[in-house]
């Protein structure tokens, strides 16, 4: 059983395709664990191991690779490389204590790299960065590492570096051990040039050791050699500080470099006990911390669910003393019992039995129904609230539909169970469109919701373009008579009304007005031509969309003694409106959006303010349907965007025929 100071907790990140899962691979062959590596293509790698990753043959979920190494345990945190999962790395973030960013020698950086690099700034966490496939064609370590130092800064320094004969790697030099190892983990010969790029790094690490403390500061300004223990110690606090970027290298299908990662992440990444504490939140909203703690009453934070054909599974962290398997523990976020008893340890698709998870440790519960991404789990009364995930804002809207009409429950079900496993999709009824939307980060991440349904929950459903709920409002004034006379045996109906109707911009809801005299219409018919007006302001005349802005006086009538009624008045009104609206010059008004990026003109955009990057702007929702996968073409992925409604707003003329003839098809249908 290891214990909090043995444990390292590292979020593997950075581009698809670029090597974190077959690295993975690497660590687990060369300690055994696996005879041979797997390979994405053939759908036999431990990380990729759902079915839709192995179609798909990239990386969905994290996956929790534990590996062991020199009496430690390395819990590698696998996260997918494509950005529509990138709720995916918000939540293993949580749990981390370190990331390392892998990126290739011959592609060098890419959009991937930069977002695992702010990521990881954005939680304040160390970063280090491993440079894969050394043995590709036209792969240039030392170009890249030059790019990375250009980009990312002075703090970025070589520990592990190639032995190269021609183009081709034959070994690594371990900076700090001063000693070069093949592929199989032997020691060999230092080339001469190595020693002299030992010696050009070893004056830079020293320079970035120094700034961490006065007193190596000191001894560096005069000369001195720092200890064995001052330099291990000097590059411990430049890694938690971020003032030393450590950069390895390696080739995951031959090993080499892969020992030396392992060696250096054992001597250099925080243990838990190292890492940044935990953020709470009062019920007042204030935030405080809280610190990992062996010794302390029972706690795990859950960050992640996953479901498979047996239940649920929730992988936590224990962030306060040891998880039993024998425990019943309270959930903070619902205050249910939780009676534990099924508690694994996770390899990819594998749980390995265990009675105790340590402080620190990672772990997975099965069949927890109630429990969710973000729940914390712990002994009754001694339960912290935790700072819950923030997801970017999911932006990629669609409607999504069931196949077989009468399944849309059975898609409901299915989306609320995802839900559980992905907590940065949202999804819900539109009351005005009628149509249910589902929002994520991009297509390929509704494509994978939409596959998911089908092989998990065996309901086929598909996307469609979420229709835009569009007002209608008036741009003239109109005076309209209406009336409405039955006689049919007994009493009849007799309603006569007379209503001035009008453009008004002191609120979108309709505004009535009584201007009549003389009691032509008796008082207490009034509320009656006001709430048939009302009625009929919920659909407007040319394309059944909600009337705003409108204003509605009832200036003149008449009634009858007898016929006259509340539903006769009402009925009256709605004539009015009907016969009235249409000679007004109706026009239907678009949603505008605010905070894009990208190509605004051909939307109608109107740049609002620029800076910092950050283009400000408005923009019709009928134009944004397509703008996150447009954006991430246009930006090679490195634009994002968030929008909010804002305001109504006329559609052009040119725009309003096709609006009014799609909802005249679709109300005939």
């Amino acid at each position: 059983m290891y214990t909090a100071k043995d444990i390292r907790n590292i979020a593997l990140l950075g581009h698809g395709g670029d090597g974190k899962s077959a690295l993975c691979e690497s660590m687990l062959f060369n300690t055994k664990v696996i005879t041979r590596l797997g390979k994405r293509a053939d759908g036999t790698t431990v990380s990729d191991f759902d079915e839709e990753e192995k179609k798909r043959q990239y990386s969905i979920k994290t996956s929790v690779i534990p590996v062991e190494y020199n009496k430690t345990k390395l819990n590698i945190l696998d996260n997918p490389g494509y950005f529509d999962f990138a709720g995916e790395v918000v939540q293993s973030l949580r749990v981390a204590d370190s990331g390392v960013i892998v990126l290739t020698a011959k592609s060098g950086i890419a959009v991937g790299t930069e977002k695992g690099w702010k990521a990881l700034a954005d939680r304040e966490l160390p970063a280090m960065f491993y440079v894969s496939k050394l043995d590709e064609e036209h792969a240039n370590f030392f170009g890249t590492l030059q790019s990375m130092r250009d980009t990312f800064g002075a703090s970025v320094i070589p520990f592990t570096f190639p032995i190269l004969n021609g183009e081709q790697p034959v070994g690594v030099v371990d900076l700090i051990e001063k000693k070069a190892y093949d592929a199989a983990g032997n020691e060999i010969a230092l080339p001469a040039d190595a020693e002299e790029k030992i010696e050009e790094y070893m004056m830079e690490l020293n320079e970035q050791v120094a700034e961490t403390d006065e007193a190596l500061m000191e001894k560096f300004f005069m000369e001195e050699p720092f200890t064995e223990e001052e330099l291990a110690k000097g590059i411990k606090d430049g890694i938690a500080q971020r003032t030393i970027t450590p950069v390895f290298c390696g080739c995951n299908t031959t090993g080499l470099g892969v020992n030396a990662l392992m060696a250096n992440l054992v001597k250099f990444a925080p243990s838990p006990l190292e890492g940044k504490p935990m953020v709470t939140v009062d019920e007042d909203g204030n935030e405080g911390e809280f610190k990992l703690d062996p010794a302390g009453s029972p706690m795990a934070f859950v960050f992640n669910t996953m479901s498979d054909q047996y239940g649920k599974n929730s992988y936590f962290k224990v962030i306060s003393g040891d998880i039993e398997d024998t425990l019943t523990v309270v959930n903070g976020r619902t205050g249910t019992n939780e009676k534990l008893g099924n508690t694994f340890f996770p390899r990819g698709k594998d749980n390995m039995k265990t009675s105790k998870v340590c402080c620190g440790d990672i772990g997975v519960f099965t069949k927890l129904a109630s429990v969710r991404t973000g729940d914390t789990l712990g002994l009754a009364g001694k339960v912290v609230n935790l700072k819950p995930m923030e997801y970017d804002e999911p932006c990629y809207r669609m409607a999504i539909y069931a196949k077989t009409k009468g399944q849309e429950d059975k898609v409901a079900a299915g989306l609320a169970k995802l839900n559980e496993e992905d907590a940065s999709f949202t999804y819900g009824n539109d009351p005005e469109t009628k149509e249910m939307i589902i929002a994520g980060v991009c297509d390929i991440h509704l494509s994978v919701i939409i596959a998911k349904l089908a092989s998990k929950y065996k309901v086929e459903a598909e996307l469609r373009p979420a229709k835009i709920a569009y007002r209608e409002t008036i741009k003239k004034k109109i005076e309209q008579h209406g009336r409405h006379k039955k006689q049919s045996g007994g009493h009849g109906q007799f309603g006569d009304v007379y209503i001035r109707f009008e453009h008004q911009d002191e609120q979108d809801d309709m505004i009535f007005a009584d201007e009549t005299v003389g009691g032509c219409v008796p008082k207490n018919f009034i509320p009656s031509v006001e709430k048939g007006l009302r009625n009929c302001v919920s659909k407007g005349v040319l394309a059944g969309y909600p009337v705003v802005n409108l204003k509605a006086t009832l200036y003149f009538g008449s009634s009858h003694p007898v016929d006259s009624s509340d539903m006769a008045f009402q009925t009256a009104a709605g004539i009015a409106y009907k016969e009235g609206l249409p000679q007004a010059g109706v026009y239907v008004p678009d949603t505008y959006t605010g905070d894009v990026m990208g190509d605004l003109n051909k939307r109608r955009g109107r740049v609002m303010g620029m800076g910092g990057g950050v283009i400000e702007a408005e923009v019709p929702m009928g134009e944004m349907s397509s703008y996150a996968i447009d954006l991430r073409s246009m930006t090679q992925g490195r634009g994002s965007y968030s929008m909010k409604f804002v305001r109504y707003e006329e559609v052009p003329q040119m725009n309003q025929a096709k609006i009014i003839e799609d909802a005249k098809k679709e109300e005939e249908e």
